[in-house]
C-alpha cells in the first residue's frame, strides 16, 4: 500500500511550493492561487466523461431512479454539499439526490478514522439504501483507490445500477469499477497529500457541473432562473418575486400578486403571466410538458 500511495499523483510533492514554509504571507497565497487556477482546465479536460454522467444521471431520474454520492472524508463531505442544495434550489424531493458517507452524518463534523478502509462498509450502507438497477451511484476519492467507496460500486455495479467513479489520479482503482471514470488529474497539492486543496476544489466543480446540468435537462430551470426554487424563507420568497419579475418583465407588486395566488411558486407564475392563464391551467401545461416553462408557454400560443 505505502508503494502504491507514493506514486499517486495525489501525494507527490509540488515543485512550486518546495519552500512554502519560508515564504510570507503574499507569496503562500500567490503560490496556492497560481495552482487553483490549474483545476479549471484540468476539468475542462473531463468535460466529455462528465457529459455521459449527466446524460446517465438524467435517463435514471427521468425514470424514477436516484443519484447517490458515496465517499469519505472530504469526498464524502463534498457529496453531502451538492446533494443537500438540490432541495432547496430546484425542489427535488429529499430522496433524488443523496450522499451516504463513511462514518454516518457524524464524519461531516468530525473526522472517523478506519471506516474508509473498509470495502465491506460501502457495500453495507449503500445495501440499506435498498437501491436498485434504476439508480446511480457515484464513488468520490481523490485518491481513487479508497475502499469504501469501491466496495459501493462493486455492490451497485452487481444489481445492475450505473455506476461512476469520480478520483484525481490517472488509471485510478476505483475506475475499474465504474461504466463510467472520471479522473480529473489536478496535480500535486500545494501542501502535499493534501487533498482538500485542489482535489477537492475540481470535485466541487464536477458535481456542481453534474447537478445542475441535471436540472437544466429536468425542466427545473428557464433562461437561466432557478424557476423550481422552493421558497422557504424570507431570502427566497424575495429571490421567487424577483425571478418572476426578470422573466416576464412586470413590477415588483405585481409579482407579488400571482406569487400569492401560486403559494410562491414561480413555475406557474410565469407561465400566468405570458400566457394570460389561470393557475390550473398553468399548472396543467407544466405538467403536460415535463416541467418545461418554456414550453408550457408555447403550449397556449
Amino acid at each position: 500500500m505505502k508503494i502504491e500511495l507514493s506514486q499517486l499523483t495525489t501525494e507527490q510533492r509540488n515543485p512550486n511550493s518546495m519552500n512554502l514554509d519560508q515564504m510570507n504571507t503574499m507569496e503562500v497565497l500567490q503560490t496556492i492561487n497560481n495552482e487553483d487556477k490549474k483545476v479549471a482546465l484540468a476539468v475542462e479536460g473531463v468535460l466529455p466523461q462528465i457529459e455521459i454522467a449527466v446524460e446517465q444521471v438524467c435517463k435514471a431520474l427521468n425514470n424514477g431512479g436516484r443519484l447517490f454520492y458515496i465517499g469519505a472524508g472530504t469526498s464524502g463531505r463534498l457529496g453531502v454539499i451538492d446533494a443537500s442544495e438540490c432541495p432547496p434550489t430546484f425542489m427535488t424531493p429529499s430522496d433524488m439526490v443523496q450522499t451516504i458517507m463513511a462514518g454516518g452524518n457524524d464524519a461531516f463534523f468530525n473526522s472517523v478514522e478506519g471506516t474508509e478502509d473498509l470495502e465491506v462498509q460501502g457495500e453495507k450502507d449503500l445495501k440499506a439504501k435498498d437501491i436498485t438497477n434504476k439508480d446511480i451511484v457515484l464513488g468520490i476519492t481523490a485518491s481513487g483507490r479508497t475502499p469504501y467507496p469501491i466496495g459501493a460500486l462493486k455492490y451497485a455495479r452487481s444489481l445492475g445500477a450505473y455506476t461512476i467513479s469520480l478520483s484525481c489520479n490517472k488509471d485510478s482503482l476505483i475506475s475499474e469499477f465504474a461504466d463510467c471514470e472520471i479522473e480529473v488529474v489536478v496535480g500535486p497539492e500545494v501542501l502535499t497529500g493534501s487533498t482538500r486543496m485542489k482535489a477537492a476544489t475540481a470535485h466541487k466543480m464536477v458535481l456542481n457541473m453534474i447537478s445542475t446540468t441535471t436540472m437544466v435537462k429536468l425542466g427545473k430551470v428557464h433562461e437561466n432562473l432557478m424557476v423550481d426554487v422552493h421558497a422557504s424563507n424570507y431570502k427566497l420568497i424575495e429571490r421567487a418575486k424577483r425571478t418572476t419579475m426578470e422573466a416576464t418583465n412586470i413590477s415588483y407588486e405585481e409579482a407579488e400578486k400571482v406569487l400569492k395566488q401560486t403559494n410562491c411558486e414561480v413555475k406557474p407564475a410565469i407561465v400566468m403571466i405570458e400566457a394570460d392563464v389561470t393557475y390550473s391551467k398553468a399548472k396543467e401545461a407544466i405538467t403536460y410538458n415535463n416541467g418545461y416553462v418554456r414550453q408550457a408557454i408555447d403550449h397556449f400560443l
